[in-house]
């Protein structure tokens, strides 16, 4: 595998329910921490997906991103949609991620 040059600093967020003091709830995004990535706009079959890679953590780990999570780089978001590992020793993982604007 080629060396993977991890530039850019993203928080990884999470959907967290928060209540809304008249017995309901509403949805909001808390911060798990923040992980270094590299982020290529070139995802292989599917334009609309951008490609991030990070760091290799185990399954289960707090640190290893899910499905429906997100990371974050000031207004640009970027929804979870798969998670693989990058090379057969797992250092790495690969993340297709759906870019979302806010404005």
């Amino acid at each position: 595998m080629q060396s993977v040059y991890l530039n850019r600093r993203l928080t990884l967020q999470q959907v967290q329910r928060v209540a809304d003091g008249a017995g309901g709830y509403h949805d909001t995004w808390g911060a798990l921490g923040v992980v270094w990535a590299a982020i290529d706009a070139r995802s292989q079959g599917v334009p609309a997906l951008v490609r991030i890679t990070v760091r290799g953590a185990p399954v289960g780990h707090a640190h290893r991103p899910k499905l429906d999570q997100r990371f974050v780089d000031g207004t640009r978001s970027y929804v979870i949609v798969s998670v693989t590992e990058s090379d057969p020793h797992g250092h790495y993982l690969t993340c297709q991620a759906r870019e979302e604007v806010s404005l």
